[in-house]
Order: C-alpha cells, then sequence, then structure tokens
C-alpha cells in the first residue's frame, strides 16, 4: 500500500509540472505595450527621428510604418554592435528587449509621409536598377525583395518607400565599404555597385510610393 501511495503522488506531482510546462510553452509572447513604447520613444528617439517617425533630417532614417521586426533587429545588432554607429550604439544601449519591441511597434504604427527625388536626371537609372537589377553584373533587381513599391516583406527585408536619399546613400556606401556589416547578402549586393549607381538608387527610392 505504501508503495502504491508512493507511486500515486510521483505520477500526480509529475502530471501536474508536464502541465504547467505545456501550459508554459503554449503561453505566447507578451504583446508590445504601445503606451510605453510611445513614451520611451518621445524621451529616447524623436529628437532624431521627429515625433511621428517621418525624420525630416536627410542623415537620419524614417521609421514611420517601418516593419517592427525589423527595428527590432536593428535596435538588438546596435546594442550588441554588430551594426556599429556610436550615436545609436549610446542610445540602444539602456534599451531592454521589451523597450525596443515596445518602441518598434509604437513606431511602425505610424503612417509613413511620402518621399520626393531630388535629381530627376538619375531617376531612370535608379528605377531600371530597382527594378530590374544589372544583369551583367549579377545585381539583383531591389524590388524582389523590397517590393515594386518599396513596401518590403514584413520581417525579413525593411520598407524603403520615400526613405531619405542621403540616408539610402550612406547605407549602400557602408555596406559596400564595410562601415556596415550586418548583412551579408546586402554587402555582396551593394559591392557592385558604384557612387553613381548608388545615388541613383537612393534617389529613385526617395520618391517611390
Amino acid at each position: 500500500m505504501k508503495l502504491t501511495a508512493k507511486f500515486l503522488i510521483a505520477a500526480t506531482a509529475a502530471a501536474t509540472a508536464f502541465a504547467c510546462f505545456a501550459e508554459g510553452a503554449a503561453s505566447p509572447a507578451a504583446k508590445p505595450d504601445l503606451a510605453k513604447g510611445e513614451a520611451s520613444y518621445a524621451a529616447v528617439c524623436a529628437a532624431c527621428h521627429a515625433p511621428d517617425g517621418n525624420s525630416v533630417i536627410p542623415v537620419n532614417p524614417k521609421l514611420a510604418q517601418q516593419h517592427p521586426e525589423y527595428l527590432v533587429k536593428q535596435l538588438q545588432e546596435f546594442k550588441a554592435g554588430k551594426r556599429v554607429n556610436a550615436i545609436m550604439a549610446g542610445m540602444s544601449a539602456a534599451l531592454s528587449e521589451a523597450d525596443m519591441k515596445n518602441i518598434a511597434y509604437w513606431v511602425g504604427s505610424k503612417k509613413a509621409a511620402p518621399g520626393a527625388a531630388g535629381e530627376k536626371d538619375l531617376l531612370l537609372l535608379g528605377e531600371r536598377i530597382y527594378r530590374g537589377g544589372i544583369l551583367d553584373r549579377k545585381v539583383p533587381a531591389c524590388a524582389g525583395c523590397h517590393s515594386p513599391n518599396g513596401a518590403g516583406i514584413p520581417a525579413q527585408y525593411p520598407r524603403l518607400s520615400g526613405q531619405h536619399a542621403d540616408y539610402a546613400v550612406a547605407q549602400l556606401s557602408g555596406f559596400r565599404d564595410g562601415a556596415r556589416a550586418n548583412s551579408v547578402q546586402m554587402t555582396e549586393i551593394a559591392a557592385k555597385l558604384n557612387d553613381r549607381e548608388i545615388k541613383a538608387v537612393a534617389q529613385y527610392i526617395a520618391g517611390l510610393h
């Protein structure tokens, strides 16, 4: 009887533990807190990226309507030093994973303001590369990953539509020259582009919508 009782107690404990484990494994990830995200964004990000994420400073990217998963990844990589930027390293250092998620989902929910191309003479070249790539150098069309209208693909490829041309030039040049090393795919593509082609693509992206 004693052995039977002990067996029953052990079995009950194991079943309870398994149930708790199963419940914990099935519980969904915490949802982003948009109110906290707005407060954190206002305190940490708004000065450079504007209160609604539509930066008016050409070297600072527009964040409004960007895919939240992409923004979280970039903040994580700034904090870890995988993506190098002295200002962003300092800004991201104090952010927790929850902070990053809250900020990213809040600013991603804001509507992006349209941009405009500044150098019309480069638009034809920019459009040709964006939509068709450069066949003889095996440069793929930007539209293949970032979509024809620049909306990108959530969680994989960022939204480019309306992004500042100066910022896009800096990032493409950084990928090509090794200053930005957090995407092997983009490093390989940018390595095949010259300055004029980078500028043309950036100008086309700025007016894309």
